[in-house]
């Protein structure tokens, strides 16, 4: 409007990186507007020279922007990195009609939230490697077992759920009568998850009309209004907080988001994994030797197919895939060998492991989280620290299924005097209120 020039703004389906791209845009072009762009009769302007390409293969007249200009002027993405890191001479540089229309439809703050996420990759998760349709199925078969755990503790009203993959714990409540005059919200970061809880309820799924989803990372900021949710869900979500963000620190800032939006009298319900009580004393972990193939760790799983890398962690013994996983593990990790099938390590290292080494399938994404952070006691501390009440319903309990089935064939723990240990704690489930007065 401010040039002149009059401009059509056409969507671009979301597609996986593919060289056929130039083509999905064009059929997305025609699609929208029943015009159909050839060489003939349109140039192509573009400044990313892998894209350009593309389109100068199909025979299209590129027009390169950028290309060939030197440092000053500055190139527009420095110009959005001044932009995210909140340097507004920006505006000086952009032109007018930029600048109009970020003002009016307020995309400077989620341009600063996109560039300066410290959590979401590219494919807009938390990993580039997970496969979320399994993540989505084990939610869904979980779903049933979550609720009844805490459906004594949901405060009616408005009821968030953070973390809520494809909505499936939201289904469950949207099946309660007592329920259904709350506000049922979900809140996904990862793009694949939430666009099947938006298609859901698309689909009728859900039968309480106030149900809302939303695509938001809560550490780039408060997602709801202070003081305005009575209660808040989180399933197997805070050691994600704690692994992909600034371990203790975001863990602190989560709380406290947490505690801002959460009306006096209102309730935060926290279900996930735990670590042991004290995680950091030493043991000695025996692990089977016999039970698969003894190979030599590999150090370039990151480049391989992800079949090829479930395919040779499967392969290994137990005690090989200990040495595995400390090769791709995140975080931390070094064991002493004690003899050839047992060594050295803290507590809370054996269960990072143990409760990890089974998850082939996922395992370049596993090895990026820590389950074993935070111990109940670190979980009071801070809940305390922060204003919430903890419930006397809150307790630590240790998967047994996971012992009988996993563990205990394949492994061993003792202390360094020989003496056998229990299998520790697994899991944490805490109930954290916000006090009326505050």
């Amino acid at each position: 409007m401010l040039t002149g020039l009059r401009s059509l703004v056409v969507p671009v389906f979301d597609t996986a990186p593919t060289d056929r791209f130039a083509e999905v845009t064009l059929k997305n072009v025609t699609v929208a507007t029943g015009l159909t762009l050839t060489p003939s009769n349109t140039v192509v302007a573009c400044s990313t020279p892998a894209v350009a390409a593309l389109y100068a293969a199909l025979g299209f007249k590129v027009a390169p922007v950028e290309d060939g200009v030197s440092p000053e002027p500055e190139r527009p993405w420095d110009v959005l990195l001044r932009l995210a890191a909140g340097d507004e001479t920006w505006r000086e540089l952009a032109h007018e009609a930029t600048v109009d229309v970020f003002d009016r439809y307020r995309l400077t703050e989620t341009v600063r939230s996109v560039v300066n996420d410290p959590v979401v990759g590219d494919e807009g998760g938390l990993t580039a490697t997970r496969d979320y349709r399994t993540y989505a199925e084990a939610f869904a078969d979980a779903a049933q077992r979550k609720w009844r755990t805490v459906r004594p503790h949901v405060r009616p009203g408005r009821i968030v759920d953070i973390g809520c993959g494809a909505g499936a714990v939201l289904e469950e409540a949207d099946r309660e009568p007592a329920l259904r005059e709350s506000d049922l919200i979900g809140v996904e970061i990862a793009r694949h998850l939430y666009e099947e809880c938006v298609h859901k309820k698309a689909q009728g799924v859900f039968r309480n009309a106030n149900v809302y989803f939303y695509r938001r990372n809560v550490l780039g900021g408060a997602v709801l209004p202070p003081r305005s949710v009575d209660t808040t869900l989180t399933f197997a979500l805070t050691h994600e907080i704690w692994s992909y963000g600034s371990q203790e620190a975001s863990l602190r800032a989560f709380v406290q988001a947490i505690y801002d939006h959460t009306a006096p009298g209102g309730v935060w319900i926290n279900s996930d994994v735990c670590g042991p009580d004290g995680r950091d004393r030493r043991v000695h972990l025996t692990l089977r030797t016999d039970d698969g193939l003894p190979h030599p760790v590999r150090h370039d799983l990151a480049e391989l197919a992800s079949s090829e890398v479930t395919a040779h962690v499967a392969a290994l013994s137990t005690r090989a895939r200990l040495d595995q996983f400390a090769a791709d593990y995140k975080f931390p990790f070094t064991y002493r060998p004690v003899s050839g099938d047992t060594v050295e390590l803290t507590l809370g290292d054996a269960m990072d492991f143990l409760t990890r080494k089974d998850y082939t399938d996922n395992w370049l994404s596993e090895t990026q989280e820590q389950f074993c952070g935070f111990e109940f006691a670190d979980w009071k501390s801070l809940l305390t620290d922060v204003g919430f009440e903890l419930d006397p319903a809150s307790e630590t309990t240790r998967n047994d299924w996971i012992v009988e089935n996993r563990l205990a064939p394949v492994a061993s723990l003792r202390t360094p005097a020989s003496e056998p240990l229990d299998w520790p704690v697994t899991h944490v489930l805490f109930v954290a209120r916000r006090p009326l007065n505050t």
